[in-house]
């Protein structure tokens, strides 16, 4: 294929992606799910296993394989672009004055599916087998397997949380406050196994690569706020050329994590962590919301990304069956978790149960972490798509159980005052 013809498809396929997966987003709001549902399947709905094959010679005209390092490469970027806008949101100030509760809730909601997630990959060696995966799972692959399950994604959380009405709640400051430190916990514990896999990328051993990392976070925890703000903040550069600079500070720290064998997400996010907020302690509005313009515009290629690794064909009896046993384990341990977490913090049976149901939101963030499960070799194509279906399932199931947790007497009654410090939702939920 030559230069002038990838090229051609590339931007054909680029025009498909872009209007069809954000008129799936429109549809799925419509239809009062996330954002991210529509986009998610429209991805998948562009993928091998759907538009592949009902007509094959459409889809490798739309696709060709030519263009496919030109799609994987927006598609990180998009990533990088997206995860430090989440980093430079976490604020967790926004404990307040539930932060005890709602760091047990975090805690409880991630050692709980995290057991049973880590036990149910030791236990069920046989179906995992059927599913592509080896016969003795490395110690990663069974830590990835509890985290898998732990995960809770605080963009389409927060989003339902506004729009059902509960930015300002009990129940909806304590589950964003309680989602901020779980995420946390979960790409820390992510990190680290990802540092064990020995990746072919990384050419040092893994004790080198545990010692760079760590080197690596103390100089950016230490060293790159107080230079950041001197540089961009002090000097008062034109909003325009701060944000070119910062998501190219951005881009390099997500090159060094991926130099390390890690994945570009966890330098993405550690840069949002790091970069100062205005004197006031506030959010930078200047440099918030191109992000998440960016960054919305150019999600719906990691989703088709995500789509393209979806085999339908692989989905045997063996997969469904695991399909449902991990939606039913993804559901009952996060909403049995933090609804007891949250009752011993001291809330109503309501209101605890609006947080257990909450945190079982997974969405955006799952993809992510199973993308780069999936490109560390710690999953089989066929169970990374037992565990997209499920990221889907879950996320589809929130806002009924919900509506249904909440009942008419929850939902009449009034708010209970919270500070107004609620994590901003991402656009693209």
């Amino acid at each position: 294929m030559s230069p002038d013809t990838m090229i051609a498809h590339f931007v054909g396929a680029s025009a498909l992606i872009v209007v069809a997966a954000h008129a799936g987003g429109r549809l799925a709001r419509r239809l009062r799910q996330p954002y991210i549902v529509g986009q998610l399947t429209t991805g998948i709905a562009l993928g091998p296993s759907l538009l592949g094959s009902v007509a094959p010679d459409l889809y490798e005209s739309l696709f060709p394989a030519a263009i496919g390092p030109a799609l994987t490469g927006f598609a990180q970027f998009s990533l990088v672009v997206f995860l430090f806008a989440v980093g430079y949101e976490l604020d967790l100030k926004v404990l307040g004055d539930r932060a005890r509760t709602s760091v047990t809730v975090a805690l409880a909601s991630f050692v709980v599916p995290m057991a049973v997630g880590s036990g149910c990959a030791l236990v069920f060696r046989d179906p995992l087998r059927d599913l592509g995966m080896p016969r003795d799972l490395s110690p990663a692959m069974v830590v990835f397997a509890g985290v898998a399950l732990s995960i809770t994604a605080v963009p389409v959380l927060t989003a339902i949380v506004r729009e059902n009405g509960l930015s300002r709640s009990v129940p909806g400051v304590v589950a964003v406050s309680a989602a901020g430190v779980l995420d946390a916990v979960c790409w820390t514990v992510l990190a680290a196994a990802l540092l064990d896999t020995g990746d072919a990328r990384a050419a040092l051993d893994w004790p080198w690569r545990v010692a760079l990392a760590v080197g690596f976070v103390t100089v950016m925890a230490l060293a790159a706020r107080p230079v950041l703000r001197r540089l961009l903040w002090r000097t008062r550069l034109e909003p325009s050329l701060r944000l070119a600079l910062l998501i190219g500070f951005a881009l390099g720290s997500a090159w060094v994590t991926h130099s390390l064998g890690l994945h570009v997400i966890f330098g993405a996010l550690l840069a949002g962590v790091v970069v100062p907020r205005e004197e006031n302690g506030t959010l930078d509005p200047d440099l918030l919301r191109p992000l998440h313009e960016v960054g919305s515009l150019l999600l719906p290629f990691f989703f088709v990304l995500s789509g393209q690794s979806v085999t339908l064909n692989s989905m045997t009896g063996t997969g469904w069956a695991a399909l449902l046993v991990v939606t039913l384990l993804a559901v009952a341990t996060k909403i049995g978790s933090g609804t007891v977490a949250a009752r011993l913090g001291g809330l109503d049976r309501h209101d605890a149960r609006t947080v257990g149901v909450l945190l079982s939101a997974r969405g955006l963030t799952e993809l992510i972490a199973l993308n780069a499960g999936l490109e560390a070799g710690l999953l089989s194509t066929p169970l990374y798509t037992v565990l997209v279906f499920m990221a889907l399932a879950t996320t589809l199931l929130t806002q009924p159980l919900l509506l249904l947790t909440r009942g008419p007497a929850a939902r009449d009654r009034p708010a209970a005052p919270a500070p107004d410090t609620a994590v901003k939702p991402y656009a693209g939920g």
